[in-house]
């Protein structure tokens, strides 16, 4: 793909990241169009995870460069990062809610950080947000009331508070039953038509990449090996991918 193209949102050229003694990346390249669902899949300890920090800005790679927008974030400071991250709503792992807080003080808490609504501008949002990832009248719960699925939903509703262009998922369905990680799907699929985000989902959930990826890529051994829709994933001839695809211990090893 041509690094130039306007309608590259994100741009990850030839990043390398060490963790202890171990290069976690040792050249990870990708382009993530606007507009686009990009899976980022790759088995256990493949480095799918870091390279979410990296994007969030949580930690910076050793080498490379993370393009958001066109502006270098490897390269600015951290008030700088901050602007950035305006862009983005971020579901993490396990949903990640403050437990000492209702469900609205959840949603709500970038909005009172970030911006100037009144408190009752700020509920009539919350409320508007956690419609349309399907919750009604759990405003008033704590996290511990609810299940795994609708802890994820009030996750997301906080992701979507700000109305950001682009939406970071860390395995979205992990820990989740298959009917619930498939309404997790389904609102993947809705936030993206209705919003017109651009979003990319970190994920070792197949069943999960088929269904909502625009693309594809799988990293393995600190490298993008492929990049495709899910149709050409599908019918690649490299060893590789048709293992990971398959799930099969059979055939090449994808681990050091």
């Amino acid at each position: 793909m041509n690094s130039s193209n306007s309608d590259c949102v994100i741009q990850i050229q030839q990043v390398k990241t060490r963790l202890g003694d171990r290069w976690v990346h040792k050249d990870v390249n990708l382009e993530i169009l606007k507009g686009e669902t990009m899976l980022v899949i790759g088995g256990s300890g493949s480095g799918k995870s870091v390279l979410f920090k990296n994007i969030v800005g949580l930690l910076k790679p050793n080498d490379g460069s993370i393009r958001i927008d066109g502006v270098d974030i490897t390269k600015i400071s951290d008030r700088q990062m901050d602007q950035v991250r305006k862009k983005f709503g971020v579901l993490f792992q396990g949903a990640a809610l403050f437990d000492s807080l209702t469900v609205q003080e959840n949603v709500a808490f970038v909005l009172k950080r970030e911006t100037d609504l009144s408190d009752k501008a700020i509920r009539d949002v919350v409320r508007d947000k956690l419609a349309q990832v399907g919750l009604f009248g759990v405003e008033e719960m704590m996290p511990s009331e609810l299940s795994g699925g609708m802890q994820k939903r009030v996750g997301l509703a906080r992701a979507i508070a700000m109305n950001p262009e682009i939406i970071l998922y860390d395995e979205p369905t992990t820990g989740l039953d298959p009917i619930t990680a498939d309404v997790i799907n389904d609102l993947i699929l809705q936030l993206q038509e209705e919003l017109k985000v651009t979003s990319l989902v970190v994920t070792h959930d197949m069943v999960s990449a088929f269904k909502v990826g625009d693309r594809m890529a799988l990293l393995n051994d600190g490298r993008i090996i492929a990049v495709g829709t899910p149709d050409e994933m599908r019918e690649s001839e490299d060893p590789y991918v048709r293992q990971f695809i398959a799930g099969t211990s059979e055939g090449p090893m994808f681990f050091e």
